[in-house]
This record gives C-alpha cells, structure tokens and sequence, in this order.
C-alpha cells in the first residue's frame, strides 16, 4: 500500500508538502497542489481518515439520528416540513463543508436513540444532529459530554440549541396575506391544540386578526383534527356543516396543514361548493405532492 512518501516521491515534494495538502493546514502552490493531487490518483492513494484524527484529534465525522429513512417518501405527519426532506438539505450542507455525515435510523423508536449516540460517541463524531418528525418537545439525553448537539424540528427542557420551524409567524403571515386579498370573515380549522404547532399556529391566527382590527369569532375556529389516528375525517366534516351553517358563514378556511386542506377540498365539492368562487380553502405546510 503507497505511503504519503511514495506520494511526495512521485510528487517531486517533500513528505511535509503532501501532509500540507491533505490537511489544508499551510497555503500551498497551485501547481505544487496540482502535482500532489495527480501524484495521489495515480498511486491511487487514500489518506487515512485515523491517522489524521491521531494527528488533529478530530474525526470530521457528523452523527445525525432520525427516523426519516424509514418512513414513506411524503410522510403525512400532523405538521411540518417531511423530516426527509430536512434530512436532505444537512446531508447538502454537510457535502459543502467537507464533513462527512453519517446517518442512524430509529425505525420510529425512541427507545432506540441512547444506543445510537453511543455508537456515535465511540466513532469519535464531532456532533451529534437529531432530526424529529414534527415540531415537538423530545427528551434527549446529551450525555454526551462534550460533543456538540444540535436538535432540528424539536426542543427539550434543559435548552439544547434547537433549529424549529416559526409556526405563529407562518400562520400570522397566512392569514395577514388573506386579509390582504379582501378576505375578513376567516374561519381556521386547527390541529390538535396539545401539538405545539396546533397551539402556535392558532396564535398566529389570533395575531393576525387583531393586528387587522377584525374581531376573533370563536364560531369560525374549529378542531378538525384531534390526533393523527382521526382518519375518519369526522372533525373535519363538523367544522365544515358548523361554519357553512352561519349567518355569515367564511369567505375562506384555513387548515392546520395540508393534509386537512386536500381532504377538505372533497367535502367542499359535495356540498355542491365551487372553490374559490363560493369558498377559498387555504394549506400549511407547502408538502409537494399537494401544494405543486
């Protein structure tokens, strides 16, 4: 197997040049560098990942734990972005900056996690990343002395920096577009306000009335999903029959995501409702298969 002296060798450099190469520790020539580069494919040399971390103590290893790989492709969560997709952007970010991530899958276990950070731990990574599959508070053990984490989609108790989606603001954002367009009489047809974003976005809801000048009328905010076993649509088809059946019944529904925006879209229709001419329905979440 070549050696970094059987590179410098073939380089016409000294071992410390190839070293300065690899490691981007000290500036190098461009065509010293070149020369290096050419040398090593044509030896077909491969630095060892082992010896440089002996060396810098660093691994340039990224753990990041989800449960992403095994869901479908367009998972139908309660609410947010499909972690798959979050997942697919840090794996980007990652290749941009040189660091090489590895990826554990939870199989949708929890139970599974203190195992997984483990296993991390002992591979020297530099940080650890969890990804959850919706805005959520999460216990997660960051016994992991000190190793970087970072939590995306999710928070826990003891402040762990966390990436989160702003779903108050999203939702003030909505419906102050809608107010825009000439809509006052808007209903908004939530999740279950236990999830964290059923409660913020009902926030934002409120948010944007009020800064509008428009009174909040309970009668045109309803639950249309309580849980993500509510498969029925039941909820759904109250809220609807509740706020047609008003004196002034909404020019426009918003829904808790999209999910509940396809669905209602159908319900509309069989009451024999024209969409938007009769009745405006407005999404969260932006998930593809139905936004495009």
């Amino acid at each position: 197997m070549d050696t970094i002296y059987d590179v410098a060798k073939a380089a016409g450099v000294s071992p410390k040049t190839v070293s300065r190469v690899l490691n981007g520790d000290a500036p190098v020539g461009r065509e010293t560098r070149k020369a290096v580069e050419a040398a090593m494919s044509d030896l077909g040399y491969v630095p060892s990942n082992a010896a440089r971390m002996m060396r810098s103590n660093r691994s340039g290893l990224i753990g990041l734990i989800t449960g992403a790989l095994s869901h479908k492709l367009e998972p139908m969560e309660p609410t947010g972005l499909p972690d798959l997709y979050i997942v697919q952007g840090i794996q980007k970010v990652m290749a941009d900056s040189g660091k090489t991530l590895i990826i554990a899958d939870t199989g949708g276990t929890s139970a599974k996690v203190p195992q997984l950070v483990r296993t991390f731990l002992q591979h020297r990574v530099e940080a650890l990343i969890y990804v959850a599959d919706y805005h959520k508070q999460v216990t997660f053990d960051t016994g992991a002395g000190t190793c970087p984490v970072v939590l995306v989609n999710c928070f826990d108790a003891d402040g762990t920096p966390a990436i989160l989606p702003d779903d108050e603001q999203c939702q003030f954002d909505l419906v102050t577009d809608l107010i825009r367009s000439g809509h006052e009489r808007i209903a908004y047809f939530t999740l279950d306000p236990a999830m964290v974003a059923g409660e913020l976005r009902s926030k934002g809801y409120r948010a944007a009335l009020e800064a509008a000048g428009i009174p909040y009328d309970r009668e045109l905010q309803a639950m249309a999903r309580e849980n993500i076993e509510d498969d029925d649509g039941g909820l759904l088809r109250r809220a609807l029959d509740s706020v047609l059946a008003l004196d002034r019944p909404p020019t426009v529904i918003c829904c808790g995501n999209d999910e509940m925006a396809l669905r209602l879209y159908g319900l509309v229709r069989s009451r024999g409702l024209r969409i938007p001419e009769d009745v405006s329905v407005a999404g969260f979440d932006n998930y593809r298969a139905i936004a495009e």
